[in-house]
């Protein structure tokens, strides 16, 4: 989603790849970012706009009547199957369609209020309940929401509330006869429980998102760096002909240090994967979670019990606070917007909305500073190395006593402080030489789009204090915009390219990066080549180079004589000089290794059937055949070594599965350093193992090392860690064992 949807994408594509040759010239030798937008905008034609607004319509963003008694009825079946997550986040796709002050938008806050409590989220479920009541939810149905309103106060321990919460519910059956010969007993007994509840519960867990922003206030710099704000004392800022603006190393980094702890310029949720634009007749409402129905969409916080936008049923947010901000800084303008900004992707997302987070007055003003610096009219953003010179002299200068002052780096005050203001961003290098052509055009044309759908939309716009009374708000419009296009464009075009480079995406752990412990050198190289347009000579490229001529440890072959490894190219010699054991071939050896990989799959598809005697009996042969020729530090030994384990932790031995495991430890710990997030898993499972077993002291020990090393990567909400100080508080909590007869 980062680019275009993909029939957009090939769309333009074709698009390009049908131009006259000396078209396709003319935008390839450009020379500036402003002439690429100029050509390529004059080639944006009305059928590309029809089929763009074409695709940009199967993405239902707008409010439907209809959808919210579906996604409640379908939210009721997540219920009745106790999924309340599910449940949940169904009747928010309900309430994201619902129209303000409607039995429809009340409803659906009643019922994921009642999700929410199932879920523990008391606070929340307090703030949906008085959603219902304020959306106009029925009278006939308010004794179920006020029981539940006084089980969260309980639960939350205000009593005091609680109890006035009741005596009103009881005061309205008095007044209401039809029900107070049903339900006061009910009442009473409720009432009972509470208090008992109340006086067993002395405190509340913490939720997910409270445990999370808890981490994150409590997350501290280990010295804060003097030139960077809210970076550490352990880099430092420089500039490079390449690379432009950067950080770098300058003191040992240890693992698990912050490094910057800073809120984002600009942000745009990721969709994630959406579902497929809808064409045709079939149901029109998609039951999928997305990142869209988890998280807010301006301060990325998670939640289950998001607020919509009243103009479109897409943009959602975590509180009334984020909805009003949001729009009064940029979704205004987006609200009609989209599906086409689904569409395009979320680089130009991004790109059309920093511009408006800095407003196109103050684009321009830097844009013009640029033009009047170097004496040109042109927004002059040269595809060379040139452009790194002109960009530091022209942009990295601040007023003093009325001179102008240039500084070294882009985005500094004239006393080299980092700035981290709009100026900053403008400064990083968008790369233009390096993008293909086709993939400029590509961007271009999306700008030139969205700047054309933004130029039709130029009613004034809404005054932002209406969204108080958000049954006030009508559609959106866009507010003033810039008189000239071509700023426009162009700025954001830069943007756009960019993003490539230099947008930092906010994910959960993924293990597939370029890391040299999960990647080769070639492979890792180009992978940073690709998307970063640099050469990485860091040390471990450089000694990796050389030793992997050889192989890595982890695929190395060993003489079957004395063990030592072997070394050579098609043809294999023991290392050792004292041994006589004859060379062999390396296809020999590889042929023999693909052999045993059979064989542990064997034994691998054995021990999933539960058939654990044969998967031991197989994997300890294919152990023995390992020894014969392979490597200690082989990833096979480590994988048969795992098998191992885990048959015999299935098959009770705990003692024999905690010897195999370690030697699997060692190999993870060989390939991925001993602070990986891989030896975190490894230890994990140790842990289990030796807390399965009653190895105390053992486990004790290991549950230590495992939460050290997954806290490097992971919060305490981690499924693992958690996992761990549950087994730890259990063994702290056993009586301790007898040593000796007690006199």
């Amino acid at each position: 989603m980062d680019l275009p949807v993909d029939e957009w994408k090939s769309y333009l594509l074709q698009k390009w790849a049908s131009l006259p040759t000396s078209v396709q010239v003319t935008i390839s030798t450009a020379e500036t970012l402003r002439d690429i937008f100029l050509h390529s905008s004059s080639l944006l034609q009305p059928e590309d706009e029809l089929f763009l607004k074409r695709l940009s319509k199967g993405y239902l963003v707008g409010k439907d009547s209809d959808a919210p008694l579906f996604y409640r009825e379908e939210g009721n079946k997540k219920f009745q199957e106790k999924d309340y997550t599910g449940a949940a986040v169904l009747y928010s796709k309900g309430v994201s369609h619902s129209r303000p002050n409607t039995e429809d938008m009340s409803l659906c806050h009643a019922n994921r209020s009642a999700a929410l409590f199932h879920l523990g989220q008391y606070e929340t479920c307090l703030k949906d309940i008085n959603r219902a009541q304020t959306h106009g939810y029925p009278e006939r149905l308010q004794p179920k929401i006020m029981l539940r309103k006084a089980e969260c106060l309980v639960a939350l321990g205000r009593l005091q509330e609680a109890s006035q919460t009741i005596s009103d519910l009881e005061r309205n059956f008095t007044a209401t006869p039809a029900l107070a010969d049903v339900l006061p007993q009910t009442l009473q007994r409720n009432l009972h429980r509470l208090k008992m509840k109340m006086q067993e519960k002395d405190s509340l867990t913490e939720s997910f998102p409270a445990a999370l922003a808890k981490t994150l206030e409590d997350a501290a710099l280990r010295e804060e760096n003097e030139q960077l704000s809210n970076a550490s004392s352990s880099i430092g800022l420089c500039v490079d002909p390449l690379k432009g603006r950067c950080l770098v190393a300058t003191k040992d980094i240890l693992p698990g240090e912050l490094l910057v702890q800073e809120d984002a310029f600009v942000s745009v949720l990721n969709p994630g994967e959406l579902p497929p634009p809808h064409h045709g007749l079939d149901s029109k409402w998609d039951t999928r979670v997305t990142n869209g129905d988890l998280y807010c969409h301006r301060c990325l916080k998670h939640t289950l019990a998001t607020v919509p936008c009243d103009g479109c049923s897409y943009a959602k947010y975590c509180s009334q606070e984020c909805l009003q901000q949001a729009w009064e800084l940029y979704h205004r303008t987006e609200c009609p917007l989209g599906g086409l900004l689904l569409t395009l992707g979320v680089f130009c997302h991004i790109a059309l909305r920093l511009t408006l987070l800095v407003g196109f007055e103050d684009v321009r003003k830097i844009i013009t500073k640029l033009c009047d610096k170097i004496s040109n009219k042109d927004i002059c953003l040269p595809e060379s190395n040139n452009q790194v010179k002109t960009l530091n002299y022209g942009l990295g200068e601040s007023e003093k006593n009325g001179n102008i002052v240039e500084t070294p780096i882009p985005g500094c005050d004239i006393n080299g402080k980092y700035e981290n203001n709009y100026n900053a961003v403008f400064n990083l290098l968008p790369h233009t030489e390096n993008h293909s052509p086709e993939h400029k055009f590509l961007c271009a044309l999306c700008v030139s789009a969205l700047c054309r759908q933004l130029e039709a939309a130029s009613l004034q716009a809404i005054p932002t204090e209406r969204i108080v009374n958000s049954s006030q708000l009508k559609a959106a419009v866009t507010p003033e915009l810039c008189p000239d296009v071509t700023i426009w464009g162009v700025a954001m075009l830069r943007h756009m390219l960019q993003l490539q480079c230099n947008a930092q995406a906010m994910t959960t752990i993924q293990h597939t990066g370029p890391h040299k412990s999960r990647m080769g050198v070639a492979e890792r190289q180009q992978k940073l080549r690709s998307q970063y347009f640099f050469d990485c000579a860091c040390p471990a490229c450089q000694t990796e180079a050389h030793r992997m001529a050889a192989g890595p440890r982890w695929e190395a072959f060993c003489c079957n004589s004395c063990g030592a490894p072997m070394q050579g190219d098609d043809v294999l010699r023991c290392g050792s000089r004292s041994c006589a054991e004859s060379a062999v071939s390396r296809d020999h050896l590889v042929s023999r290794l693909q052999d045993l990989q059979q064989q542990v799959r064997v034994a691998q598809k054995l021990l999933r059937d539960g058939e654990l005697e044969r998967a031991v009996q197989r994997l300890s042969g294919c152990q023995r055949d390992a020894e014969s020729f392979l490597w200690a530090e082989h990833a096979v030994v480590g994988e048969i070594a795992d098998g191992l384990a885990r048959a015999c932790a299935a098959l009770g031995d705990w003692q024999k599965s905690a010897t195999h495991l370690q030697r699997s430890l060692y190999v993870v710990e060989v390939r991925h350093g001993p602070s990986s997030v891989e030896m975190g898993h490894e230890l994990f499972k140790l842990a289990q193992i030796f807390f399965n077993g009653f190895a105390v002291p053992e486990a004790l020990s290991t549950i230590q090392k495992a939460e050290e090393v997954l806290s490097l990567h992971c919060g305490p909400w981690d499924d693992e860690i958690q996992e761990l100080q549950k087994m730890k508080s259990c063994l702290l909590d056993l009586p301790p064992t007898p040593v000796g007869p007690a006199l």
